[in-house]
């Protein structure tokens, strides 16, 4: 329908990349101050956001973290450092440089952010010039009663969803247990291997516990899933210079045996792990409520109480 539609340009423009004259709307990427800091980005008028439009005096503030510059082996070097010569918008050794969404413009040797002006240069927080990939595994389950029914929402009828949130230690808002994918890393480990220390805090279990999380979480990992979104996300990390892109995976344990027994247990980033209810009153970092929305539409489960709600954020 032409209102799912207008939703989703105006939700994620983003993801239709492809199609021309798209105006694009990043929000989250032009909030002040920058995360973690008292940088305050330069403003961009709306009309001014895309590249495209001619914007000469265009001054952004130039800010990477000193965590960044600190040079864990998470980050790239100053794009003028003399050994650094990174092969943008392909795959750079084990490092992955390539977009989600195809070709992006590198200008004056840095990669150019494909949503448009953020107001600020640099890198921020991110260790990679041009995208920095992360994997955001979305794990669901009915709600059940007592005697293992199906819980239906009193108004739509439809079934409730669940799904396993993380409280974010920086920000504190509730979340995806998701993470950046290590150099050379496949898509489909990395979204394991960030659930399995974020809500089972595998990091801290012995080698014999571990193995048990192991195979109780095969089952779930190794079955149909369904790729609910891949490309640039709208983080307030973002900059003009790099940027958050992101697959989300929903694994749905329809029966609820796989999960019912897995011992939550917040990780390292996370400061509280639980299930969750889902509808549209959840306030979730970043771009995850959206993504959380597509999987009840997918799975025909319960999200709005008002049926002319289909367009709220």
């Amino acid at each position: 329908s032409n209102l799912s539609a207008n939703c989703w340009s105006r939700l994620h423009p983003v993801n239709m990349f492809n199609s021309y004259n798209m105006k694009f709307h990043h929000s989250k990427a032009l909030t002040s101050p920058y995360p973690g800091s008292r940088v305050e980005r330069s403003q961009v008028p709306e009309d001014k956001v895309g590249w495209l439009t001619e914007w000469k005096d265009y001054n952004p503030v130039e800010y990477t973290a000193k965590s960044v510059l600190a040079g864990p082996s998470w980050a790239d070097p100053q794009i003028n450092d003399e050994s650094f010569s990174p092969k943008f918008n392909e795959r750079d050794g084990e490092v992955e440089r390539k977009s989600l969404n195809g070709l992006y413009v590198v200008e004056n040797g840095r990669p150019r952010n494909p949503a448009g002006r953020t107001g600020l240069s640099g890198r921020g927080l991110l260790g990679r010039w041009g995208p920095n990939h992360a994997a955001d595994p979305i794990v669901t389950r009915w709600k059940r009663d007592r005697s293992g029914n199906k819980v239906a929402h009193p108004v739509t009828g439809k079934n409730i969803l669940q799904f396993i949130a993380i409280k974010r230690r920086d920000c504190g808002e509730w979340a995806i247990p998701g993470g950046m994918v290590d150099p050379g890393e496949k898509i489909s480990a990395t979204l394991r291997r960030e659930f399995e220390e974020e809500a089972l805090n595998s990091l801290q279990k012995s080698p014999e516990e571990k193995a048990k999380l192991e195979k109780q979480l095969h089952r779930l990992f190794s079955q149909e899933h369904f790729v609910v979104y891949r490309g640039y996300v709208d983080d307030p990390r973002n900059t003009d210079n790099a940027w958050m892109e992101t697959e989300a995976v929903n694994y749905h344990d329809e029966t609820g045996e796989t999960m019912d027994n897995l011992p939550l247990e917040a990780g390292d980033d996370a400061g509280a792990v639980k299930w969750v209810d889902i509808s549209e009153k959840l306030e979730l970092y970043a771009s995850h409520s959206y993504f959380i929305k597509l999987v009840t539409e997918k799975l025909g489960a319960h999200w709005s109480e008002d049926p002319g709600s289909e367009c709220h954020e």
